[in-house]
């Protein structure tokens, strides 16, 4: 335990406070923060997950079947229930507003602090870029057209003369053309298709797969800076099903279908990482939820200190016991 915080927790937060401190002296701000974040999902992040998953074998695909299952029942099961709770537990909420708090407190940030966290942990293997892959094509490929569809419904049932309809596969089909969605399809099938990648590509993607993690929980932290954190009954409820929910959804499916107890320590680490910040970005761009829903992921950050060394331990005696 005291490896986890010292290797995985504390430079976490060294860098992300480094992040922090500068938004908070001017040196960068959420504009920069928006460019780091485009480098990362759009060229570190793809990169690290495709040269990582492209030297699996096949027979390591197959035993991640049930990771797959789980990861797509247990995150979207959590995303509809935030959905559903917020629209009809609060009445001021519109669905607009459950739409955004469920892209933000149902969906973990896979794709900044995937690798920073879970890396460290369980070391640099196909399995840990497996996981990653996995839950991250289940946040952007799935949760987030689910989650702008719903918003979208929501906003043309209130303004319907104001609002043009939209096509309900286009956030779909816009989720898949990103390179944090196709890359680790495109490694998959080469996987299955039995091609061998050679060993002397894979360093022309490592040099900017390194970028990834520590530009990423540097940009949440410049993120971070910006926001005001303002404490009300969402968010701290928001921050509850996700730092406690979802994890232990994934941890009770993960045994109910005798997960590999490798991928289940790092499926239940991965699902009690903090909010999507692909979430803040949407909820930003559209003005809706905008303080509860940053407030809600500033503490989720602060708690994820906590929960991340408590859900590993938690899993461990889980597994004992079954």
């Amino acid at each position: 335990m005291l490896h986890i915080i010292l290797y995985a927790i504390v430079p976490i937060v060294v860098v992300m406070l480094a992040g922090y401190i500068s938004g908070k002296k001017g040196i960068f701000n959420g504009d920069d923060a928006k460019k780091f974040n485009k480098v990362v999902l759009d060229y570190a992040l793809p990169a690290a997950l495709f040269v990582s998953i492209v030297q699996s074998t096949r027979e390591d695909l197959a035993k991640d079947l049930k990771l797959t299952l789980v990861s797509l029942i247990g995150i979207m099961g959590c995303f509809m229930l935030v959905y559903f709770v917020f629209k009809y537990c609060f009445k001021k909420n519109t669905g607009a507003d459950a739409a955004v708090s469920a892209l933000i407190s149902g969906s973990p940030t896979i794709g900044f602090l995937g690798f920073a966290v879970l890396e460290p942990i369980f070391g640099t293997t196909p399995a840990v870029a497996l996981v990653v892959a996995i839950v991250g094509i289940v946040v952007n490929a799935v949760g987030i057209p689910v989650g702008l569809s719903l918003m979208n419904a929501s906003v043309e049932k209130q303004n319907p003369d104001k609002t043009k309809k939209q096509n309900p596969l286009k956030p779909v089909l816009h989720a898949l053309t990103q390179p944090v969605a196709w890359a680790p399809i495109l490694a998959v099938v080469l996987v299955l298709c039995g091609l061998k990648w050679p060993d002397w590509l894979s360093p022309s993607f490592n040099l900017i797969a390194k970028a990834n993690a520590s530009m990423a929980v540097f940009s949440a932290g410049i993120t971070l800076s910006a926001i005001k954190l303002s404490i009300n009954w969402q968010v701290i409820l928001g921050s509850i099903m996700k730092m406690i929910m979802m994890p232990l959804v994934v941890l009770v499916l993960g045994l109910l279908f005798h997960m590999d107890p490798f991928n289940l320590k790092m499926l239940v680490v991965a699902s009690a990482l903090p909010p999507a910040f692909s979430g803040i970005i949407i909820a930003d761009e559209n003005d809706i939820y905008v303080a509860t829903g940053t407030s809600s992921l500033t503490l989720s950050v602060i708690l994820f200190v906590g929960f991340c060394p408590l859900w590993i331990w938690l899993t461990d005696v889980a597994l004992a016991a079954f």
